[in-house]
């Protein structure tokens, strides 16, 4: 598209790290796009701002920040593969948000590529409203134009550029005639005056058809597929043609929608209103906040509030991206796509809004992460340059999560999946020079006490001078599971000072964090102080501190502990074909099922409750299993004893 409009010189590639997007080292061994990408060009008297999102199911968090800032999205189907998995979720996501969506069927002009079996594909998937405006001429090497279905024309190109004409190829000209119909048929639908016109026999002019399509387009009830070969420059155009004419400006698009449940049109007479949507850091110029002007114009200079921090922010630095690439301006107006730097304080899903003001956009909803890692400098001096390039990791990307584990003592990264977090180490050792040493992530087990046992703390000690003395008599009994701790007083006569009941408290918590037999924390225990004696010069909180824990080391001593490990609910959603597979294996990972539901036509859903330690790899399984049609969420349930 750049390349057509006359942006670039030539089309590039990503693994030669020739193109706008996807330039990182990164992203050229992988040879896909892995971060959102920005840039802006003009096509016949507008301009397009084009948001380019990773297509890699890991990466979804760029494509969700992209989707909840666009005014129309396009797929891109291979006319080889056809849909993919990512398709069908980022469709779903686009529905959610009633983002208007067309479908450019690319790579005709490879082998075994089908239009007609690409596009049965997306009807099976998501039904009648897909509707082609375009049918290809010729197929494989021979492929070497598009039919367009509204004015009845042909579109034939040699070299990248188009000769427009109303004759039709015999090849297609009968199945040509066929599809118009059909289209005709469903846009006069969309409006009741053509439907009219058109039972009593009247022609529907092309420009009458488009109108119609454009608003069956932004209503969400019409989804247009067009076709071509993006390597070959064929029908590109086409495509660029579609959205100026069909695809709503900013101001025409859906209201965005307010935390307070208000909406705002696009508009730049209104207030103005900015959302971030993504933040990137450049070698050079540092931290970049990537915004949409929602409402309003935002000049060079201007001063706008964070509605998260509540901090003036000054507009100083506007610019142009185009990828890698930025140009100073000196003004926004709504619906642009622009970046700001050295902004003090901002991250993805802030709102800027003028001061006094009280609109705020709603942040991300990020994906709960389901894959991690512990990781730690291999250098200890690298350690706090480690935590800096971290905290800037989950700056740019919120879909991240890092995470100290107060148990395992491990420094936990965690993403969507194992390439995710991947990709996120290599840009560390890239950008900071450091080397990181990785392992698994360690279960937080617990352990609690086996049975009820009454023991004796006593704690005595005599150095000259004052001395330390406490004898607690505590009863000890398991809780049910998730009980915590319970702690209670029962004796009587003064023979603890009622000042130093707490202390032995205090001591029996401390000692439950030390652990038990295994080295696990304690959990779901009750502490009854029954008895004890006191000294009246050498008792202090010290003293039954230690008896409290020294009675609580007794207590394990004589009845033992279990260990308790931590259970996860596990949601997992997969086509319907697939479900007994999964079920198989969360039976093999001590699973056990609590549900299934029917989710859309093709999908169910498997609720089960699983040991986490079962879990620690599924993200990279279920992938495996399900050839990357499978997804899942996981939540921390309760403590189970182990078995």
């Amino acid at each position: 598209m750049l390349f057509r409009a006359g942006a670039v010189a030539r089309a590039g590639r990503v693994d030669a790290g020739s193109t706008v997007f996807g330039s990182q080292p990164e992203e050229r061994e992988r040879e896909q796009s892995l971060t959102l990408g920005v840039a802006s060009f003009d096509w016949s008297g507008c301009r397009i701002n084009l948001i380019d999102t990773p297509g890699y199911a890991d990466f979804v968090g760029d494509a969700l920040a992209a989707l909840r800032i666009a005014d129309a999205a396009v797929f891109v189907v291979d006319a080889v593969s056809g849909l993919q998995v990512n398709d069908e979720l980022m469709w779903e996501a686009a529905a959610a948000r009633s983002i208007p969506r067309l479908i450019f069927i690319n790579k005709m002009d490879k082998e075994n590529a089908s239009f007609d079996v690409a596009l049965a594909g997306l009807r099976e998937h998501f039904g009648a409203g897909v509707e082609p405006v375009e049918l290809p001429v010729g197929a494989a090497s021979a492929f070497n134009g598009v039919a367009d279905l509204l004015t009845e024309h042909v579109f034939l190109y040699d070299s990248g550029n188009a000769v427009e004409s109303e004759d039709l190829p015999d090849s297609i000209a009968d199945r040509e005639h066929t599809e118009h119909e059909h289209l005709v048929e469903d846009v006069v639908e969309l409006e009741d005056d053509l439907m009219a016109r058109y039972l009593e026999g009247e022609q529907i002019t092309p420009e009458e058809l488009e109108h119609a399509l454009r608003q069956g387009f932004a209503s969400g009830d019409m989804w247009p597929v067009l076709c071509g070969s993006a390597s070959e420059a064929i029908a590109v155009d086409r495509l660029l043609e579609f959205l100026v004419h069909v695809a709503p400006a900013p101001s025409e698009a859906a209201p965005i929608a307010l935390a307070d449940g208000e909406e705002i049109k696009c508009s730049a007479e209104g207030e103005a209103l900015a959302y971030v949507f993504k933040t990137q850091t450049d070698d050079y110029v540092g931290q970049v906040a990537l915004l949409k002007v929602l409402s309003g114009t935002v000049n060079s200079d201007d001063q706008l509030v964070n509605s998260r921090t509540g901090n003036r922010e000054r507009m100083h630095n506007l610019l142009r991206v185009f990828g890698g690439k930025t140009t100073p301006i000196d003004t926004a107006v709504a619906g642009d796509i622009i970046g700001a730097i050295k902004l003090t304080d901002v991250a993805t899903g802030d709102t800027l809004a003028p001061a006094g003001s009280s609109l705020v956009v709603p942040p991300i909803e990020n994906q709960q992460p389901v894959y991690g890692v512990a990781v730690a400098a291999q250098s200890t001096g690298d350690e706090d340059k480690l935590s800096t390039a971290l905290a800037e990791l989950v700056r740019d990307d919120p879909s991240l999560r890092v995470t100290r584990q107060s148990d395992t003592h491990q420094r936990v990264l965690e993403g969507a999946g194992d390439v995710h977090v991947q990709f996120a180490l290599a840009r560390v050792k890239r950008r900071f020079g450091i080397e990181i040493d990785t392992e698994p992530v360690k279960v937080a087990y617990r352990e609690t006490i086996a049975g009820t046992a009454q023991t004796e703390g006593r704690h005595k000690k005599q150095s000259g001078g004052h001395g330390q003395f406490g004898v607690a008599v505590v009863r000890f009994e398991p809780l049910a599971r998730n009980g915590g701790f319970e702690y209670a007083d029962e004796t009587r006569g003064g023979v603890i000072p009622k000042s130093l009941v707490p202390a032995v408290g205090k001591g029996i918590v401390e000692a439950m964090e030390r652990g038990g037999t295994h080295g696990f924390p304690l959990v779901d225990v009750k502490a009854t102080v029954v008895d004890g004696k006191h000294h009246s010069v050498d008792s202090d909180d010290h003293s039954f501190r230690m008896a409290g824990a020294l009675a609580l080391r007794e207590a394990i001593e004589k009845v033992g502990t279990v260990v308790l490990e931590p259970m996860m609910h596990v949601e997992v959603m997969v086509p319907s074909t697939l479900q007994g597979d999964v079920l198989a294996d969360l039976g093999r990972r001590h699973g056990q099922i609590e549900g299934t539901e029917v989710s859309g036509a093709d999908n169910a859903v498997v609720m089960a409750t699983v040991p986490h330690a079962d879990m620690l790899d599924y993200a990279v399984t279920l992938r495996s299993m399900t050839h990357g049609r499978g997804r899942f969420t996981m939540s921390f349930k309760a403590y189970q004893e182990k078995f």
